[in-house]
């Protein structure tokens, strides 16, 4: 049975065509069993069975043409006197394909109208030789009207049904992109999260085993002992380097099998001082303060004043020059912590800070400004009064509406 209806609905012409030669049979058929009784010509009969039975043939390629035939021809048996017979029930199918039809809403009245006066005309034409009362013929014009009336709201109750699923698919397919588009930009937005992570993880400690390197390679004949010492900072510092880019990697893998190895827990505002110290211990001279009662803040705050450090104490050494000093102050302010790195070098590029810190070589001060705008901080960054560099950052507890 289901192939037999998925058959009828992949070729609706053919299936109109069947039943169009069905209606031409039977009227052909009543056209002669009827012979001389007929009122008019029969050829009259004929052709009109003809087209009506085109009607049904053509009735869903061409809706609103097959009407206008169906109308004149119609008008055309009342005016020639062709009582009607089984081929006027192409009529009551074509009302009913024009208001299922979704189509030009002239065409839909038109059948509306056309099928609930067919009753009317034709007992006007027509009337009923041995009526008892007037009351009956409206009776029986009235059971005339009916049908036409019921193919009218068969067809547009369809019509609105199927207008009514059509809408919902597209409602359907429209949420359907927006969740593919919202998809798309939480990807890129963790894509961008974790280039940022594995930048501040490169610059920073690839930055430290630079120095230390140099400084081994320098003191390597004449103090053998500091050279030991760079060395092991090296090796501290690349396996430090390694556990935060497989933690970063660790995220990629989602749902597979992660390979073995040491995860280090997300950095905080407590590894900042640890952070100093391996800074310090690589040659450069920090001076650390913490102002106020510290306190638990969100892990996102937390994240974003490591990094902001991380990066200021990294472009320290990158752009500070020779004897550079650095210091970093933490405040916590009733409703945020602030930040303040500055140093006595020779200051970044002037390009670094104007342009928001795409100075051709890095992205760090373009990080820095995403992190604080993602937790609804606010970034300043520029030359130091008196020489060097400043970075200073508010961030609050909680993000701004």
């Amino acid at each position: 049975m289901q192939r037999l209806y998925d058959f009828i609905r992949r070729h609706p012409t053919g299936v109109d065509t069947f039943w169009a030669v069905v209606l031409l049979g039977f009227s052909m058929l009543w056209v002669v069993s009827a012979g001389g009784a007929l009122e008019g010509h029969p050829a009259g009969y004929a052709l009109v069975g003809v087209l009506f039975s085109l009607v049904m043939a053509l009735r869903r390629r061409v809706p609103e043409k097959m009407l206008l035939l169906s109308v004149g021809l119609g008008v055309a048996q009342l005016a020639f006197g062709l009582t009607p017979f089984v081929a006027d029930f192409a009529m009551l199918v074509i009302i009913y394909t024009v208001a299922a039809h979704d189509g030009p809403r002239w065409a839909s009245r038109l059948a509306l109208v056309g099928g609930l006066s067919a009753g009317t005309l034709s007992q006007l034409r027509w009337p009923m030789e041995e009526a008892p009362s007037g009351a009956a013929q409206v009776f029986f014009t009235v059971i005339m009207t009916v049908p036409f009336a019921l193919a009218w709201v068969l067809g547009d109750s369809l019509r609105t049904r199927r207008a009514y699923f059509a809408q919902l698919e597209e409602r359907a397919s429209r949420l359907e992109k927006e969740r593919e588009a919202q998809a798309k930009v939480a990807v890129a937005a963790e894509r961008a999260r974790i280039a940022r992570e594995l930048h501040d993880v490169v610059a920073h400690n690839v930055s430290v085993m630079v120095v230390q390197a140099d400084g081994a390679a320098y003191v390597m004949d004449s103090s053998p002992e500091t050279a030991k010492q760079a060395l092991d900072t090296i090796s501290t510092t690349g396996r430090q380097a390694l556990a935060e880019m497989r933690r970063l990697l660790g995220i990629l893998r989602t749902g597979e099998h992660q390979e073995a190895g040491e995860y280090v827990p997300q950095p905080d505002v407590k590894q900042i001082e640890d952070l100093v110290e391996q800074v310090r211990s690589a040659g450069l001279t920090v001076d650390f303060a913490i102002e106020g009662s510290p306190r638990p803040l969100p892990s996102g705050v937390e994240l974003t004043a490591y990094r902001i450090v991380q990066e200021a104490l990294t472009n320290t050494r990158k752009h500070g020059g020779p004897d550079v000093g650095a210091s970093v102050r933490l405040v916590y302010f009733d409703d945020g912590l602030g930040l303040l790195v500055e140093d006595d070098g020779r200051g970044a590029p002037q390009e670094m800070y104007e342009d928001g810190g795409a100075d051709g070589r890095g992205h760090g001060l373009i990080g820095m400004r995403e992190r604080v705008g993602m937790v609804g901080g606010t970034l300043d960054a520029g030359p130091r009064p008196g020489g060097g560099f400043r970075i200073s950052a508010l961030l609050p507890l909680k993000p701004a509406h």
